[in-house]
């Protein structure tokens, strides 16, 4: 395990600093490493061949030195140039934020798109900077950071990365075309949509696998769940049926995290299409962590990036069984749960049918006996509120969509008001 060495530079006395180290300090842990120090440097301004000041980097080596670090993790996005000139002082490797959160994508990524997608976002990366990582590059010998198109061995040359991108993006837009097929098709089946959206590692996946459980008898649906961060970088979709026969999709999406890369939200969009096209949010929350607000805050900025505006969104406060006194919410409509405990969870559900399903009308329809099928489909299809048989048929009071008052108009007696 390669032991490294974190080091921020607090920029004009920014209150949020401690918990980026933290963050930075937990991200290095999900890529492998072993943190064996962690230092932090008070600047009013970047020293531009270094980043942090001489001093400061003086610093850095006797503790490279002393404590046999490989690697030194930089909280703070640098140059090329700055990485060489680190690398050529500190005599190890020297990686910063965006690019240890690549490498845990490309180590993550299961999925051809998500392979597609990530490698873009390296070489965005790469290629403003191939004058001060040619050397670096040069002599990498595999681990964090190499991983895509060092690992490739690509020439350091702008014109051959350009066309090694606009190859990816080729690839990717037939993996993006196919997905949107599928989507189109779930759109005209009209069936509503849900996203869960949040940081991650605050219990997205943990919430999916938690409604199956509690509405399918196939838990070979559930997804994959570890306490760690960006444990899977895949968006899976799974259909939901509540009791009352009503149907929609949940999809659990890539979890979110404070300075994610530009160029990784760029890459990921057309994964993150799904979330735009959602009918209704849940926002899972880390109630525990101390800064659980700004979370709230980072995921919804991410949010508005991608184009998500005016989608209807439930706060979902986790792990309130490690709270002896009521969470504090400030984000409404909200439930407070904890998955592993199993609390709360049907309200969430109950939250979903409520707020998912306020197109839907009950009307009463006549279907005569010779019509039997009918009654068939909507035993299965829907949530039949009465039944009563007449001498014409069987008359059923029944929820239907808007699509489904249209396709059966012929067969209406009578409508209630929409329900709410």
């Amino acid at each position: 395990m390669n032991k490294v060495i974190l080091v921020g530079a607090n920029i004009q006395r920014d209150r949020m600093t401690d918990y980026y180290m933290e963050e930075l300090d937990n991200l290095a842990q999900a890529s492998g490493l072993e943190v064996v120090y962690s230092m932090t440097q008070q600047m009013n301004k970047i020293n531009p061949p270094t980043y942090v000041g001489k001093g400061k980097v003086d610093e850095i080596k006797t503790y490279v030195d002393n404590l046999d670090a490989d690697m030194v993790i930089f909280n703070n996005e640098l140059s090329g140039s700055q990485v060489r000139n680190l690398e050529n002082i500190l005599d190890v490797r020297v990686i910063d934020r965006t690019i240890l959160i690549l490498d845990i994508f490309a180590t993550r990524a299961k999925t051809k798109e998500a392979m597609l997608q990530v490698e873009i976002a390296q070489l965005n990366y790469l290629r403003p900077r191939l004058k001060g990582l040619t050397e670096s590059l040069n002599r990498q010998q595999g681990g964090i950071g190499s991983r895509g198109p060092g690992e490739k061995k690509l020439e350091l040359d702008k014109r051959r990365i350009d066309h090694e991108k606009a190859r990816l993006l080729a690839e990717l837009d037939e993996v993006v075309k196919s997905r949107k097929i599928q989507r189109r098709n779930r759109n005209k089946a009209n069936i509503k949509k849900v996203a869960i959206v949040g940081y991650t590692n605050a219990g997205k996946s943990t919430l999916l696998n938690k409604l199956i459980e509690i509405t399918e008898k196939d838990i070979d649906k559930k997804v994959f769940v570890k306490d760690m961060l960006f444990a899977t970088l895949e968006t899976s979709t799974r259909q939901i049926e509540l009791n009352s026969h009503k149907q929609f999709l949940i999809t659990d999406t890539v979890g979110f995290v404070s300075n994610l890369p530009h160029n990784l939200v760029d890459s990921f969009k057309s994964t993150l299409e799904e979330i735009t096209e959602a009918d209704y949010l849940i926002h899972v929350v880390d109630a525990s962590h101390a800064y659980h607000e700004n979370q709230i805050e980072v995921t919804n900025k991410t949010l508005e990036e991608i184009g998500v505006h005016d989608i209807p969104t439930l706060y979902v406060y986790n792990k309130c069984d490690l709270f002896s006194t009521d969470i504090k919410t400030s984000h409404f409509p909200n439930v407070t749960v904890s998955l592993l405990q199993e609390s709360g969870i049907k309200t969430v559900l109950d939250f979903i049918e409520q707020e998912l399903f306020t197109d839907l009308t009950n009307v009463t329809l006549l279907i005569p006996f010779n019509d039997g099928e009918l009654i068939s489909y909507f035993n299965e299809e829907t949530h039949i509120l009465h039944r009563e048989y007449v001498n014409e048929g069987t008359l059923i009071t029944v929820e239907l969509n808007p699509l489904q008052l249209s396709k059966y108009a012929d067969y209406i007696q009578e409508k209630s008001s929409t329900n709410s």
